[in-house]
């Protein structure tokens, strides 16, 4: 099955809620009209959408309609898919990882499948011909050493751990030297879940995002924040907590496939001006591509 099917398949729950109400109002209404704008309106925001991008949607289809004097209900859908388009097109959604070693550092609250996240950049990388070495730097959980080791070993990739309870930076400062000798190509760091409210947990990831800078000061970094789309507007709330402590470059999406709420995305991305650029559809290891706001939408309307 080929990406773009799968997407469609992940975001059938999704797909299935949203075009049924939009299928609904252009029954009720026999015309385009500024009754018609307001049901879609209601719609996007049913949709986990948001009330400020719904509402910034809406008004972009309104001024189109009146100038394209659009009068059929493709026509609209059309227009639609567009404008949610551009929502993703304002940003930049490519990956920088333009320097040897280059660093991506993962954050994100617990249970958003940020360990699997990992294993599966690590393998979409590794399969692009790039050498990756992983750190596992979220020492505050068990399990997580664990887990982030089977993920590396199915993706072949190196891992630098130690026991829990260490210094999750002084684990990145040994990832960092390590990458350095072996010459990798990226250093994925995973960090702890951290709950905004922890404080502490949140000043570990300051101090990680220090030894990263001091030790690669040139070096091309991105700062991805994993969430887990069944959220739905939880997600936004979790991304201003993290903007606060990090300049967060891109978004990862999972378990798309488990929810109908997969509209939060568009929500996010307009409200934070911020690209998604990984998305997670399914279990396996393969199941994680870059995102495509074409696909994307074609999948969603």
């Amino acid at each position: 099955m080929g990406f773009f099917d799968k997407l469609k398949q992940g975001l059938s729950k999704t797909k299935t809620s949203f075009e049924e109400k939009i299928n609904n109002v252009f029954s009720t209404f026999r015309k385009v009209d500024e009754d018609l704008l307001e049901e879609l309106e209601e719609v996007l925001i049913m949709s986990d959408v948001g009330v400020e991008t719904s509402t910034k949607i809406i008004s972009n289809l309104r001024d189109r309609v009146k100038k394209e004097k659009l009068e059929d209900a493709e026509a609209v859908k059309q227009v639609l898919r567009e404008e949610i388009k551009e929502i993703f097109d304002s940003v930049d959604n490519s990956l920088h990882l333009d320097t040897v070693p280059s660093v991506i550092l993962v954050v994100g609250v617990n249970g958003v499948g940020k360990t699997t996240s990992i294993g599966k950049i690590a393998n979409r990388l590794r399969k692009d011909g790039k050498k990756v070495v992983v750190a596992a730097a979220d020492t505050f959980r068990a399990a997580a050493v664990e887990q982030l080791d089977i993920w590396a070993q199915r993706a072949g990739c190196d891992i630098v751990k130690r026991e829990e309870g260490v210094d999750p930076a002084s684990v990145v400062f040994d990832a960092i030297k390590v990458a350095k000798e072996k010459n990798a190509d990226v250093l994925i760091c995973d960090t702890a879940g951290r709950l905004h409210n922890k404080k502490y947990l949140m000043d570990e990831l300051v101090k990680i995002k220090k030894v990263i800078d001091k030790e690669l000061p040139d070096a091309s970094k991105e700062v991805l924040m994993v969430l887990d789309a069944t959220t739905g507007q939880n997600a936004i709330s979790q991304v201003k907590a993290f903007k606060e402590t990090v300049d967060i470059t891109g978004l990862v999406l999972t378990k798309l496939d488990g929810t109908a709420k997969g509209g939060v995305v568009i929500g996010i991305t307009n409200e934070n001006k911020m690209p998604v650029k990984f998305i997670g559809i399914g279990e396996q290891i393969d199941d994680m591509e870059i995102f495509n706001s074409e696909d994307f939408v074609k999948a969603l309307i």
